[in-house]
């Protein structure tokens, strides 16, 4: 097995899929990327079980096709050290034996059998459904960071993904927030849902991030493929009944405040400095045309309060939340300006963007509210 690539091609080939291993693996072999040399085509593959990554690398040269696993670690910090040169790669399969040419340099190390290694599950039953990547790009980075850490609640840790013929929906909520994202530019054939894990939308978010063309998804009921340029990634499902998140949202809400995103962000951070540091309590205080932010840490005598101009339709309101899901969630929306409605102290807020350019793009996100300290 023999051939010729670019250090820097295949250093960031391995890169691009690298993310998908662990520091601790219960499979050492899983510790190795599968190298596979195919006529003239090599396929790379890393996997933790649950997500499995391959990349097309492309060759100089390439002879005797065969296949290896290379351990990732020592291959990694090997091809850092490299400027670009082209790279001999020549391996014994037969002892697992691996020696790279660079220049004057020699280096060998020991592989281990291909046969060990995990294999792509089969896919049977797909549905394919083409989604450009930036679609796909904003929908994952727009709910990610709503989704829980609850091992307990497995179906809470991914994103909820609905597919019909009028629109694609993400969803992420952690039972304290909630985001949806809609495209009603986009759509199925069928109907169909299914909860993607984290891990994985992580490495899509990494490797979609500057890609303009279009991903083909493929899925069924216990995995989802996403294949693009010479990326393929497939992942398992997470099991289980999403919980009926529209139920949730509060439909009547009186109480309006639209605000300038940026000022109000700015303050959010600020204030939220002096708050208690295990409950993030801030408190919005909304009269007329004025939002008082303040929050309080009694512990340490610490204490903020700052008053912003805004336009607001209700009655009086004083509602408190976390300052940590306000943050995030202000900072996940575009647009100059955002609309935060209301109907209780003890009822759920709805922000949403406000003249957002997108007309095909709708973004609701929940924050449920903290029981305010009296001070």
């Amino acid at each position: 097995m023999k051939f010729i690539v670019s250090s820097l091609q295949l250093l960031k080939s391995l890169q691009s899929i690298s993310g998908v291993l662990n520091s601790s693996n219960t499979l050492p072999i899983l510790d190795d990327f599968l190298f596979e040399l195919k006529d003239d085509s090599l396929v790379i593959t890393a996997s933790d079980l649950e997500t499995t990554v391959t990349v097309n690398v492309p060759l100089t040269r390439a002879e005797e096709p065969g296949e290896i696993t290379i351990p990732a670690k020592i291959l990694l910090e090997t091809l850092k050290t490299f400027p670009e040169i082209p790279l001999q790669f020549t391996i014994d399969t037969e002892v697992n034996a691996i020696e790279i040419s660079a220049g004057e340099g020699k280096y060998k190390l020991a592989g281990h059998k291909a046969e060990e290694y995990p294999r792509v599950p089969a896919m049977d039953d797909m549905v394919t459904i083409q989604v450009p990547a930036p679609v796909i790009a904003t929908a994952i980075s727009k709910t990610l960071f709503a989704t829980g850490n609850d091992e307990f609640r497995q179906v809470m840790t991914g994103v909820f993904c609905q597919l019909s013929p009028e629109d694609l929906i993400f969803v992420a909520t952690d039972a304290h927030k909630l985001v949806r994202y809609r495209r009603t530019d986009m759509n199925a054939e069928n109907a169909a849902s299914f909860i993607l894990p984290k891990k994985p939308l992580n490495q899509l978010k990494t490797l979609l991030a500057h890609l303009e063309s279009d991903v083909t998804i493929e899925y069924n009921l216990t995995n989802a493929a996403f294949s693009f340029e010479n990326i393929h990634l497939v992942c398992r499902l997470i099991e289980g009944r999403y919980p009926n998140y529209e139920a949730v949202i509060p439909k009547v809400n009186p109480n309006k405040l639209i605000i300038d995103r940026l000022p109000f962000l700015t303050s959010l951070r600020r204030v939220a400095i002096f708050a208690n540091q295990s409950t993030h309590q801030i408190r919005l205080k909304i009269s007329g045309k004025e939002l008082v932010l303040s929050a309080e840490d009694i512990d340490f005598a610490n204490e903020a309060k700052e008053r912003l101009t805004c336009n607001y339709e209700g009655e009086d309101l004083e509602i408190g939340f976390n300052s940590k899901f306000m943050v995030e969630m202000v900072t996940n929306l575009d647009t100059d300006e955002i609309r935060l409605e209301m109907s209780e102290p003890n009822r759920a807020g709805i922000l949403l963007p406000m003249n957002n350019e997108n007309t095909a793009e709708d973004i609701l996100m929940l924050v449920m509210p903290v029981m305010l300290a009296q001070y």
